[in-house]
């Protein structure tokens, strides 16, 4: 074994980011399974490991890393196998850039589409007390600096929470800035294939999973969906990506987020056409100020 050890649930997307990759480099890891839309993540055993109360978290050698973008780049450093890391300091900008995206902007974006779109309905079949004890123990500061009062109101209002609009905006954003960077290569900063490419296949494939597929397939975003299809090829996607996430939760994902689609749509003013969505800036703007 390769004494590591990984904290994570089928669900959350950092968590398989850090699967995908320990599978790319063929490291063999020792499982300790939270279910975080049950409050696991929340046990003071826990916490002590990771201070937010989310996961993923891995141990190593009686090291503890978190931080997924963190945890991805340590284990392609230390651990043998195909590098993921470009060796060309100019890729591998173009790669830290990509994290970087996702770190700030995508991965926020993507807590708020998933609640609104399918958790919120999980959590509300925890009944009143459930719901409010769940809420209630969530860190002030967790994925955002104030994410404890932002769920809350995710989970209460939906689709109508203050804001979220902004965040679909972003995420359908960013899947046109890949579309733009996959027109003259295979890959995300290049052709081979990358902690980029990584960085990105959870936000991708949560959106898939959420029967929201239409924001790039059938003409919208060819490049994408080439790219999207190469993914799912590979033989660490599904048993990294679909194979751990819970059946319930993988058909919970499936029903709410195809009820939710029609009001992403809305909120993109896309329709069954194909419509070129708007520059990113003003969306930039958008979320600086707000």
């Amino acid at each position: 074994m390769s004494g590591l050890a990984l904290y994570h649930h089928g669900s959350s997307v950092c968590a398989a980011k850090v699967r995908f990759t320990l599978a790319e480099k063929g490291i063999e890891w020792e499982s300790h399974y939270l279910d975080i839309l049950a409050g696991d993540q929340f046990d003071p055993e826990y916490v002590k490991l990771n201070p937010k109360a989310v996961v993923p978290t891995i141990t190593h050698n009686g090291n503890v890393i978190v931080e997924s973008t963190i945890c991805c780049e340590y284990i392609d450093q230390v651990f043998d196998g195909p590098k993921l890391i470009p060796a060309d300091p100019l890729k591998q900008a173009k790669m830290k850039l990509w994290n970087k995206a996702v770190d700030e902007h995508l991965h926020p974006a993507c807590a708020e589409v998933t609640f609104v779109s399918c958790h919120r309905y999980v959590i509300m079949k925890l009944g009143e007390a459930g719901m409010e004890e769940f809420l209630s123990s969530t860190p002030k500061q967790s994925v955002t600096p104030a994410w404890q009062e932002r769920k809350r109101q995710l989970v209460m209002l939906g689709t109508k929470t203050p804001g979220v609009e902004v965040k679909i905006k972003l995420y359908d954003k960013y899947l046109s800035e890949m579309e733009a960077a996959l027109q003259d290569h295979d890959w995300l900063v290049g052709d081979e294939f990358s902690l980029a490419d990584i960085a990105m296949t959870p936000y991708v494939n949560r959106l898939d999973m959420l029967s929201m597929s239409g924001l790039w397939e059938n003409g919208r975003r060819p490049r994408l969906t080439d790219w999207f299809n190469r993914i799912k090829e590979r033989p660490t996607f599904k048993p990294m990506f679909l194979d751990w996430c819970p059946e319930q939760l993988t058909a919970d994902l499936k029903e709410f987020g195809a009820q939710t689609y029609p009001e992403f749509l809305d909120v993109l003013g896309y329709s069954d056409k194909h419509i070129e969505p708007a520059p990113l800036g003003e969306y930039m703007t958008a979320i600086r100020s707000s």
